[in-house]
């Protein structure tokens, strides 16, 4: 089964990186070398690989799977992913469901689910094992690629359904029925996540996001580091640094505008974090970057 995913997906991503598909919320992924540590900002997604190992890590947390297994990613996480085993003739290779809230209450409604039952907060990445149901699924859904159109637009949202719905059924079940409850904790985690996204060049004060949240100060600080792995104000320092670092490559911005942008005020301080954060000065990590990325692209 699991040869029969890879070789649909080989077929379809035939470059690295991300390739976008016809069906909503699916994502090919593919890599055919071994990498260094990435840092990106992952959105939440079911991540079923089909060939190859990835290594992903969260704060001091870290998560390795490889076929038959796959990643849950409950909110937007600032994490570094590293692709472990890859080769130009056996690619890494990876299919993306995005979790969309909507269709996950649509689904648990429809099969006459019991919404979250627990509001425990979990950890927002867990990894999990992909039974022969969930798996028959997934390669059911990739399959469609290779199908006319309009087969695609009307079998497709019914393969994603079956797979949500497995996936409720499965030890996952309790984090994606927080994802799709609006009044869960994670979900009231999220809205603030979304806050501190789009405004992450602003001051962040954590009392107006706990009120976001519907939570006490001192409760929503424990919620957050509970998901993110990190406090609020060191989720901020992640976007900006890394949104500092998209700016320097792709648009050739010198550290100190760079780090105005996102919010530094101070040049020296932002060279300081960045360096504790990516290991080398800006100027020079960049051009580490250039180098060592020449022709390959960022893809989560």
């Amino acid at each position: 089964m699991i040869e029969r995913l890879a070789a649909v997906l080989a077929r379809h991503a035939t470059v690295d990186g991300t390739t976008a598909t016809a069906q909503p919320r699916t994502y090919l992924l593919r890599c055919s070398v071994a990498t260094e540590p990435l840092p990106v900002v992952h959105r939440p997604a079911v991540c079923f690989v089909a060939q190859g190992a990835k290594e992903t890590m969260l704060g001091e947390h870290v998560y390795r799977y490889e076929p038959p297994q796959f990643l849950v990613v409950s909110a937007e996480l600032p994490i570094t992913g590293q692709i472990l085993r890859a080769a130009p003739e056996q690619p890494y290779l990876c299919l993306r469901l995005d979790l969309d809230a909507a269709t996950l209450a649509a689904v648990i409604q429809d099969a006459g689910q019991a919404p979250a039952v627990r509001d425990a907060v979990q950890r927002g990445l867990a990894v999990s094992t992909a039974g022969p149901e969930l798996l028959d699924a997934v390669t059911r859904l990739a399959a469609l690629l290779d199908a006319p159109a309009a087969q695609q637009r009307f079998l497709a949202p019914l393969a994603e359904r079956e797979i949500l719905y497995r996936l409720l059924l499965g030890e996952q079940g309790e984090r994606l029925r927080q994802i799709a409850s609006a009044d869960s904790k994670l979900a009231r985690i999220n809205r603030a996540i979304a806050w501190i996204k789009s405004h992450y060049a602003d001051t962040l004060r954590v009392e107006a996001l706990a009120a976001l949240a519907s939570m006490s100060p001192s409760s929503f600080h424990e919620h957050f580091r509970t998901v993110t792995a990190m406090s609020p104000l060191q989720y901020q320092k992640q976007l900006r640094l890394q949104e500092a670092r998209r700016l320097m490559l792709a648009q050739a911005l010198d550290a100190a505008t760079a780090g105005y942008k996102v919010g530094y005020e101070s040049p020296s301080q932002f060279s300081r974090e960045y360096a504790r954060r990516f290991g080398l000065p800006p100027k020079r990590e960049i051009e580490r970057m250039r180098e060592q990325w020449r022709g390959m692209p960022e893809f989560v």
